[in-house]
């Protein structure tokens, strides 16, 4: 069997090439534009699909040095700690913290779900969390984060679970959204609201200023970063000495979003639309590394249990949307919109709320409230208090 070791700058290169490959095939593809699968996927998958085959035919392996993709991942949530603002928090008002907690109500269930269903199938527990909020509300980049930290605690199988339910969650998040807010309206009778009824003030609509990208901004907002992740990274080893397993970039993602609330209460501004892009390319080029990397051959004896985990995650995500969401958000016809975006992001990712939420009030009238309350909490918040919960998880099922 030929055998081939990348090394850093070619296993870099690789995931680029997969990257190009991956957008190419979406933009030729209507059904991955749909349903927003992110193009690393796409090439990292067909690229695990290549060494499958090399595998099963034992011809060739591959294998790739990873301190390239860790850093990645590392500075990816490091971007998303800037983005933890109380100020902007505050300033959504009372709704956008409700839909928060009622958001994070959900991760504690999926987990359970997971995990349950895990022990009943025989399986480790930790595999259920790598079929519940890892996937489900944390997307790839969770699962991709997550998926190394499962299988290190004992979850052989972890990464290749957390992505392919990651997927699932994706298509399955954009199917359940429409019906579920569909059926509100005609049970409860809803009325649409009318194009000029109220619109959001335009100082809330921001919820980051775009800045223009320059040398400058680019060299500050990498610094905001490095720092970040250099000091905290200090916290990992003392949280091991204290007996709690913390993933290696919750200490970076923490000092960052100190950065962000103390700097919100001085006069400087942060380069955050510089940071989000910087961020944004990290995650692709993590992503690629992470799916190319992913043994498929793990997921043979996890299938039919995987499967039923997910029919079921995915019941639990429209019932808890149907009595849950919208009740609590205010049994109105926002909370029906805000309750179809959150099957979106409660299984897949923001984008699929968003386009949840967009068919939806094409045809029933718009919602800007919903459009402003779920985005903020999608974007900016969930992802956080997603990682902290999934900690928690570990560190009780891991043990």
């Amino acid at each position: 069997m030929f055998e081939y070791q990348f090394n850093m700058a070619e296993t870099l290169a690789v995931a680029v090439v997969l990257l190009l490959l991956g957008r190419w095939i979406k933009k030729k593809v209507n059904f991955f534009e749909k349903f927003f699968i992110p193009a690393p996927v796409i090439g990292g998958v067909i690229f695990s699909v290549f060494t499958l085959i090399g595998r099963l035919s034992q011809t060739f392996t591959f294998s790739f040095d990873g301190a390239l993709k860790d850093l990645l991942m590392i500075a990816f949530f490091t971007t998303i700690g800037f983005l933890a603002s109380l100020k902007l928090l505050k300033k959504g008002g009372i709704q956008v913290f409700i839909f928060l907690c009622v958001a994070s109500l959900l991760v504690i269930i999926q987990n359970f779900v997971g995990v349950t269903l895990a022990k009943f199938f025989g399986l480790n527990p930790l595999l259920g969390i790598a079929a519940g909020s890892v996937p489900l509300t944390g997307g790839h980049g969770t699962s991709g984060a997550f998926g190394p930290v499962l299988e290190a605690a004992g979850a052989t199988g972890a990464m290749s679970v957390a992505i392919a339910s990651a997927t699932f969650g994706l298509v399955a998040g954009c199917m359940i959204g429409g019906p579920v807010a569909k059926r509100l309206m005609q049970r409860y009778g809803l009325v649409g609201h009318k194009e000029e009824e109220f619109l959001i003030p335009e100082e809330d609509s921001k919820d980051v200023v775009k800045e223009q990208i320059t040398e400058e901004n680019l060299f500050h907002a990498i610094v905001y970063i490095v720092i970040s992740m250099g000091i905290g990274g200090l916290l990992i080893p003392l949280s091991k000495k204290v007996g709690v397993v913390l993933p290696a970039y919750i200490g970076p993602m923490l000092v960052a979003a100190i950065i962000r609330n103390v700097i919100d209460n001085k006069d400087t501004e942060l380069p955050l639309h510089t940071i989000n892009v910087v961020g944004n390319i990290s995650l692709q080029l993590f992503l690629a590394m992470a799916l190319m990397s992913m043994k498929l051959w793990e997921l043979a004896a996890l299938a039919i249990p995987l499967v039923v985990i997910l029919l079921v995650q995915t019941v639990v995500m429209a019932l808890y949307a149907y009595f849950v969401t919208f009740r609590i958000m205010g049994k109105d016809y926002d909370a029906a919109v805000m309750a179809s975006g959150h099957c979106g992001f409660g299984m897949g990712a923001t984008p699929n709320a968003m386009a949840n939420m967009e068919s939806f009030t094409a045809a029933n009238g718009p919602s800007p409230t919903a459009f402003f309350v779920l985005p903020l909490v999608g974007a900016l918040f969930i992802d956080f208090t997603n990682a902290s919960l999934i900690t928690v998880f570990i560190n009780i099922f891991g043990k």
